[in-house]
């Protein structure tokens, strides 16, 4: 994947978080934990979810590769940033920057698609109940998932390729913990106007459509919602969305902050950073105890996986 075009680049230095040898331990410890938090945290909803027979329906199986995707995209990033805080070994190849920077791009669309096709599933649910069957059946739920992996995975292909024929010829430090799009771009000496298009274009199509297609439904849910007549109802009602409606905030929140930016000259990567970190921290540790975790029923995950595995009895991990 590395063309001629590179300067002879064949590998950058990673900046890292902090440049202070008394925070490497202390925040290797820190991010260690959290890791293991995500990736046991998410194993539990899709284990529970995988040996429970009550819970193979299309909202639960949205669920469940919401947790392969908190799962994956922690995985590309994390171990790396561990690996540079306790070894200081802050090498990466050029083809390892370009693999980290496509499952990056890739995983974050996949979440931003499969959210917005968790969106539609609960308008359905809400607010035509009587054919959620029909058109959220086996058939169609596939068919949205296999769309936002494919549209995510395939749409992120011209981003790598247009940094591969990027020269990087001033210097090969990467001010940043992982490959990044935009530390890349400020990184180059050429001429990066292609990338910064397709990068405004893949990133309006991917957070703005997504972000109007989830608003849109939640004004139907809402509008429908507040027509039920009984308190209860409405209650009922809005606690099959609500820790969906929860995750969506965070994550939009989090990416409008990072991306939705003015032109890279002026882009602050200090900021970069902290937003990234948020992004790829906070995102899918808070999945499991918005989803599980906190749910009123099943308070504990870790039990709720037990009895999942010890018995055949289903389980609820949300309402």
């Amino acid at each position: 994947m590395a063309p001629k075009y590179q300067g002879n680049v064949s590998e950058f230095i990673i900046q890292g978080l902090s440049d202070s040898p008394t925070l490497q331990l202390p925040l290797f410890v820190l991010f260690l934990i959290i890791y293991l938090f995500i990736i046991i945290g998410n194993f539990i909803i899709y284990w529970a979810i995988l040996l429970s027979s009550d819970l193979h329906t299309p909202m639960y199986k949205f669920l469940q590769n919401l947790s392969i995707i908190d799962i994956s995209s922690t995985s590309n990033v994390l171990p790396f940033l561990l690996h540079l805080l306790i070894t200081q070994q802050n090498k990466i190849s050029f083809f390892g920057c370009l693999t980290q920077l496509y499952f990056y791009i890739s995983l974050a669309g996949s979440e931003f698609f499969l959210l917005t096709a968790m969106s539609y599933d609960r308008y359905i649910a809400i607010c035509d109940p009587l054919h959620y069957i029909n058109r959220i059946n086996e058939k169609h739920f596939a068919r949205l998932v296999s769309a936002a992996y494919c549209a995510a995975f395939v749409g992120s292909v011209g981003h790598v390729v247009l940094i591969s024929k990027l020269s990087y010829c001033n210097s090969h430090i990467i001010d940043h913990f992982f490959c990044d799009l935009i530390p890349l771009l400020k990184l180059s000496c050429s001429d990066t106007f292609n990338v910064e298009v397709l990068n405004y274009v893949f990133g309006t199509l991917l957070s703005f459509n997504s972000f109007l297609l989830t608003l849109i439904s939640y004004i139907y849910i809402i509008s429908t919602i507040l027509k039920i007549q009984s308190t209860h109802g409405r209650q009922k009602a809005f606690s099959t969305c609500a820790s969906h409606l929860t995750c969506v905030i965070i994550l939009y929140m989090t990416l409008f902050c990072l991306y939705v930016e003015k032109p890279i000259a002026s882009y602050s990567l200090d900021r970069d950073k902290f937003f990234s970190l948020l992004y790829i921290v906070l995102v899918p540790l808070q999945n499991p105890r918005i989803y599980t975790l906190k749910n009123k029923k099943n308070p504990n995950g870790l039990i709720t996986l037990q009895k999942s595995i010890s018995s055949t009895i289903p389980v609820k991990l949300i309402h």
